[in-house]
């Protein structure tokens, strides 16, 4: 070999400045050296996108949008592919599944990432649906059907924030939650990932965005959210996972579609695509709803991604092929999940641009939108693990929150002569069933293993040991998981049982949602002793328990609490008296499913029942001051009473420990009924029969559980129709303050079709604004807020009705909107 001459190295140098500058190679600058733009933290995050994309070969743009699973990836294979992202399936761990194994894995796959020409960071994503719940150790919130029992949007603001902790605090920095879906049928397998059956609900909750995401995605300890699964995966026939949703589109928007909007107003950083179909056609190549609804009429400025494999299922063969890939990039998905076909993956979608039937445009919308959220992250300045965070998986202020949750989400069904709150003093209590000592059945599926388990499968406190640490020394607690032992000297029987862990189609309940046969016989031991049950039910959805309530004292429905199972006994020794309420209607039996608030079915316990406790379990002959009960509401006020229905409005009540909420009767002959609760001091009644006269009473609820003596109970008369008005509006609004959604129905009660609709109607406050609408074009001038029909929804036959609905803020009262026109023509409102 010759020898290089002294006179030949300026020359060699000159080449290879000019080889870096054209992008062949950009590694980290050396220290004092310019960076190259896009490495330039002074820089916009719009402008480091166009430098770096422009140095970028094909090769390296298919490689950011195909993620792998760590155990189909090496880091060696990150370097060779310039994969841009892997992930953790259900289960999918280091060993030993610890924090820092965690922390130690991502960083060898980032370095790996790092040490490609260009440098571009991976991102590592993991199912962080109820906690950080691959992990050992990590804190296991309630499933998303507990929170939505809460009613409280900040408290799940706060969860959020804590798993994202714990989950910077691996390494990882992008979870695929929270689930938006919207669960109409109880008998799908994936009930307990939704927040509840009403999309004003689900919509509410979206502030676990605020929580993971922060104030900054590059805040330290913020991490990527996922708005999943797009779109209408609750709303399945028959409730069968994956599915296939047969609705309308204006069904379609106004049941499943809000969420997400809300979710993108709140600036989510991806969308991951639901398995399911909408009317027959898959959503993984669904560009309608993908490219034209979620991103161009909402806005959506972030990255899709697909579900597991998700895009093998559009022809229904196992196995990618090119039109499967075809059709799911030109759809609009911009990363791809492909666990461990990752390299078929690459091979066709490369195939696919130079044959031109997917364009480099779309290549490059893609990477803008998944670098853009990589630079917004920060992982081009700190790309590896933030042990700062480590320390708090499992931490002791992370246990209290969720201890918080669980107690916050019991919802009290049942508690015949008042059995509840136990004593915990002085008491004989007997425990059994499957569920009382078992962390995994009470943390459900995506525990640890993407079924979940049984056993002390992760660290945490039981609801039998919750239950024992609940009681003073002078009270015997018994255990025996089938009930064996108890005899009559027990003063209650506490019986937890329930539903095992599963997960996705596994959970699927096409026949029976009953009880199990070990629960059974567990109960029938227990009253064979004459002994007052009370029945702490876990579970992911309602259960068919109709036939067996007659024989319980009291039934509180505990959900999937996780790991802090001292929150259950709070409630039942008094420590905190239920304030939830049932985020889904509770069937009578399987075969009413599905069943869902306005659909006119009578469910056992109507969406939003919650008992609380009407005395103060505290033995003090002098209790404090702030347990009094509430005064009572001021007489309710009818308007807009029609058949198809009326709203109440009432004064507030007071009371010392503070009035948390309102439950709405319909008296008949001396019989209540409960129609439902408020928050606020307004409700929409609906389904009233013409020409008829009904009666209305409205009961406080505080802090404590309190109740106040009825109101005075309002006299209405229906009218034979809508009021002579030739259109009816409905308003439903689910109120937390400062905030509230509200859904709108809109019928044409004739005698003309409409070909265009406006809706125009005053907020009574300066105070009320509308944030975010839905279904319409919403707009708000001064009080008079206006709602213009979409292209899809215009049409409106005699009889025919759209829901749209809108998100708001209100300051001081909130009361229900007047002036309500359709077209300039006045409505009828009920």
């Amino acid at each position: 070999m010759r020898p290089r001459t002294a006179a030949a190295l300026p020359r060699l140098l000159l080449i290879v400045t000019a080889l870096t500058l054209v992008g062949v190679g950009a590694p980290a600058p050396p220290a004092g050296a310019a960076a190259l733009p896009y490495q330039d933290p002074g820089r916009s995050v719009p402008d480091r996108v166009d430098d770096l994309l422009v140095r970028m070969s094909l090769d390296e743009k298919i490689g950011q949008m195909t993620q792998g699973e760590r155990a189909s990836v090496t880091p060696a294979d990150i370097t060779t592919y310039r994969l841009g992202s892997v992930l953790s399936g259900g289960g999918s761990a280091p060993t030993p599944n610890t924090p820092t194994s965690w922390a130690d894995m991502y960083d060898r796959f980032q370095n790996a990432a790092l040490a490609t020409p260009l440098g571009i960071p991976m991102v590592y994503g993991s199912d962080a649906v109820h906690g950080h719940n691959n992990v050992v150790g990590a804190t296991i919130f309630p499933h998303n059907i507990g929170l939505g029992a809460t009613r409280d949007p900040e408290l799940v603001r706060r969860i959020g924030r804590a798993t994202a902790e714990e989950v910077a605090g691996t390494g990882v920095n992008w979870t695929f939650a929270p689930c938006l879906c919207v669960v109409r049928n109880d008998r799908w397998g994936r009930s307990y990932e939704s927040f509840g059956e009403r999309p004003d609900l689900v919509s509410s909750m979206t502030t676990v965005v605020d929580g993971l995401q922060g104030g900054s995605l590059a805040e330290p300890g913020s991490i990527l959210a996922t708005a999943k699964h797009y779109l209408g995966d609750g709303g399945t026939t028959n409730g069968t996972d994956q599915g296939n949703t047969q609705l309308s589109e204006a069904e379609l928007r106004a049941v499943h579609l809000p969420p997400f909007a809300e979710a993108v107003r709140r600036g989510v950083g991806s969308v991951m695509i639901s398995y399911s179909s909408w009317n027959g056609q898959k959503l993984h190549g669904h560009a309608y709803l993908i490219n034209d609804v979620l991103k161009g009429e909402l806005g959506f400025d972030g990255f899709v991604v697909s579900d597991w494999n998700g895009i093998d299922q559009l022809d229904g063969a196992t196995g990618f092929t090119a039109a499967e890939v075809r059709q799911a990039v030109n759809a609009g998905i911009d990363m791809v999940m492909a666990p461990t076909g990752w390299r078929q993956f690459i091979t066709h979608l490369r195939a696919e641009v130079q044959a031109g039937r997917v364009s480099q445009a779309r290549i490059d919308d893609a990477n803008r939108r998944i670098l853009t959220k990589k630079f917004e992250l920060g992982l081009f300045e700190r790309p590896l693990a933030d042990r700062s965070f480590t320390s708090t998986v499992g931490s002791a202020a992370h246990r209290a929150l969720a201890r918080e949750a669980v107690a916050r989400s019991q919802v009290l069904l049942k508690n015949d002569g008042d059995i509840l709150p136990l004593d915990p003093a002085n008491n004989r209590i007997f425990v059994a069933g499957k569920s009382a000592d078992n962390i995994g059945y009470a943390s459900g599926g995506w525990t640890v293993s993407w079924q979940g388990g049984s056993g002390a499968i992760t660290p945490g406190t039981s609801i039998l040991q919750g239950i024992r640490n609940a009681v003073a020394p002078s009270t015997t607690v018994t255990y025996s998981s089938n009930g064996s032992g108890i005899n009559s000297s027990y003063r209650a029987a506490v019986a937890v049982i329930g539903e095992t862990p599963y997960a996705e189609g596994r959970g699927d309940r096409p026949s029976g949602m009953g009880l199990d046969s070990t629960d059974l016989n567990s109960l029938n031991t227990l009253r064979a002793a004459g002994v007052p049950v009370i029945v702490v039910l876990v579970s992911g959805r309602p259960l068919d328990v109709a036939d067996q309530l007659p024989d319980w004292a009291a039934l509180l429905a505990s959900w999937l609490p996780g790991t802090e199972g001292a929150g259950v006994a709070d409630v039942l020794f008094g420590g905190y008296s239920p304030t939830g309420r049932l985020p889904v209607s509770w069937m009578t039996s399987a075969s009413q499913q599905p069943v869902n608030d306005g659909d006119g079915k009578t469910p056992l316990f109507p969406y939003g029942f919650g008992l609380g406790y009407r005395t103060d379990p505290d033995p003090d002959p002098e209790p404090p001051v702030d347990a009094s009960a509430p005064t009572s509401p001021g007489t309710p006020v009818a308007t807009g009473t029609t058949a198809a229905g009326t709203t109440l409005s009432w004064p507030a009540a007071t009371d010392n420990v503070g009035v948390t909420g309102y439950r709405v009767y319909r008296t008949s002959g001396g019989t209540q009924t409960l129609l439902g609760t408020a928050t606020g001091t307004t409700y929409q009644v609906t389904g009233l029969s013409a020409g008829t006269t009904y009666q209305f009473q409205v009961v406080a609820v505080d802090a404590a559980g309190n109740t106040s003596a009825p109101s005075t109970a309002v006299s209405v008369t229906t009218t034979g129709g809508s009021g002579g008005s030739a259109c009816q509006v409905t308003f439903r609004v689910d109120q937390w303050d400062p905030g509230f959604t509200t859904n709108v129905t809109i019928r044409n009660t004739g005698p003309t079709a409409l070909t265009g609709w406006t809706l125009a109607f005053t907020f009574p406050s300066t105070g009320q604004r509308m944030v975010q609408g839905w279904s319409a074009r919403w707009a708000q001038s001064g009080t008079t807020v206006t709602a213009t029909n979409e292209t899809w929804n215009g049409n409106l036959a005699v009889g025919a009705s759209v829901g749209i609905g809108f998100s708001g803020t209100h300051t001081g009262v909130n009361p229900p909107p007047t002036d309500v026109t359709v077209n300039g023509q006045p409505c009828g409102v009920g």
